[in-house]
């Protein structure tokens, strides 16, 4: 292909392409803007994509390095591609693309290179490729507009693996023509000649709409044999081509969401920090949480010091030191206590397994010592027990937890709070052995005494 050809190609694929993604830009201008979070998973994303691509392929790669002709070719390739995203900064990419290698020797001595006898030496080759197809990782390595929601403008690399079918045709200087399509593989009876090869490759990529991509790469292929021009030169060396190109991408799926590769995590974080929304729901939650604790102070407050809160008090503003009932009004004066009222006694309050609950078969018990504390005055000692399963911090916690939990009923009852005092003990003073259930059972307790 010479390069009038080439340059007609090339603008006409350029205006194209203008007129595709204005198109594009057109249809899709009023996509509507995505509520997507960042750690919201790709469902909330479009993730896949198809391409079509168009370029120079060139038997030259950047980096230099030995070649088997002095000058190159430039002939047109064209491929399409499939990709996966599968994170804001990584994706898989699936190729497939075709062209013309060639290559000549015109600025050799006498136009020929690796003269063979019998051949006048290598005068120029074209190799043509049925398809190279492979898979590539793809990596934004960059942005020149990080701060933006989307990016417009990312930079890529890439590198892979792959597989080439391609026929060379070699020119000697005697005028003699070797071409290897049909004739190809150890039985000269295959089309193409199969080799594997590695992409690697970096380019740009800028947003042209919500939904289309204008790409520029340039990829080099390193191809694992000698003979991709059909020329076997040396021996321990390996042929390579680029391809330089321009291409369009288009996203698919539904238009709601946003393109995940085009989504800057960074700046969508931000976003989601200054979200009006969120924060009316912060100090949603603040105004709940100074009603709650506003409501727990109300209950706590005793302005008359009777051991009754407020919220409870039927009778409010007692004198200090006036004895009172569960509704917080005084109890009648006592009566002289009977002779056995003054003997130090205590009763033994049992408990189920790991827990502070009253058992029903206490409160005779209970409704006993609650009826000698309002008559006839005094205080009582209730005394918390725990058998010896669990830590010895738990418990300690346990066996406070059931001595209050009588003090609370005595307290319901009508007897003064400041009757009653509370003491946890643990694992202490046990009055059976810990070795069996039953003597478990009988030190999971309370013992309750009154002087």
């Amino acid at each position: 292909m010479n390069y009038s050809t080439l340059k007609k190609g090339l603008a006409l694929s350029f205006v194209t392409a203008v007129g595709v993604t204005t198109l594009a830009s057109a249809q899709d201008s009023t996509a509507t803007s995505s509520s997507a979070k960042v750690f919201g998973g790709r469902g909330q994303y479009r993730t896949w994509s198809v391409g079509v691509n168009g370029g120079v392929l060139s038997p030259f790669v950047a980096i230099g390095g030995s070649n088997d002709f002095t000058n190159a070719d430039v002939n047109l390739g064209y491929g399409i591609s499939l990709k996966k995203q599968l994170g804001h900064a990584f994706g898989l990419e699936g190729n497939i693309f075709r062209g013309k290698i060639s290559g000549t020797n015109k600025d050799a001595q006498g136009g020929v290179q690796y003269t063979e006898q019998g051949l006048g030496g290598v005068r120029e080759s074209e190799t043509s490729i049925g398809y190279a197809a492979d898979i590539r990782g793809v990596v934004n390595v960059a942005t020149v507009d990080f701060l933006r929601r989307e990016n417009s403008v990312n930079f890529f690399v890439t590198a892979g693996y792959g597989l080439i079918a391609y026929a060379p045709k070699v020119t000697y200087g005697n005028g003699n023509v070797v071409d290897w399509k049909d004739h190809a593989g150890d039985s000269r009876d295959k089309k193409y000649v199969k080799e594997a090869y590695i992409p690697v490759g970096a380019g740009v990529k800028f947003k042209v709409s919500d939904r289309v991509a204008f790409n520029l790469g340039y990829t080099m292929h390193f191809v694992d044999s000698d003979n991709l021009d059909g020329v076997y030169a040396k021996g321990t060396s390996k042929d390579k081509f680029s391809y330089g190109y321009a291409g369009l991408e288009f996203s698919l799926g539904s238009k709601s969401k946003p393109d995940l590769e085009w989504v800057n995590p960074l700046a969508l974080m931000y976003d989601e920090l200054k979200d009006p929304s969120l924060r009316q729901e912060v100090e949603a939650l603040k105004t709940r949480v100074s009603n709650v604790e506003k409501s727990v102070e109300d209950l706590k407050k005793d302005s008359d010091g009777d051991g009754v809160s407020d919220q409870f008090d039927k009778c409010p503003g007692t004198p200090a030191g006036t004895a009172v009932d569960g509704s917080g009004c005084p109890l009648p004066a006592p009566v002289a206590p009977a002779a056995s009222a003054n003997v130090t006694g205590f009763e033994t309050i049992q408990f189920e397994f790991n827990s502070s609950v009253l058992k029903t078969e206490s409160y005779p018990t209970l409704d006993k010592l609650s009826s000698v504390l309002r008559e006839n005055g005094g205080k009582a000692l209730v005394k918390g027990y725990a058998s010896s399963e669990g830590t010895a911090a738990y418990n300690l916690k346990l066996s406070k937890d059931r001595a209050n939990s009588v003090k609370t009923y005595l307290v319901n009852s009508g007897v003064n709070a400041s009757q009653v005092a509370t003491k946890g003990l643990g694992e202490a003073n046990p009055i059976a052995s810990n070795d069996t259930e039953e003597g478990r059972i009988q030190n999971r307790r309370v013992e309750t005494s009154r002087n």
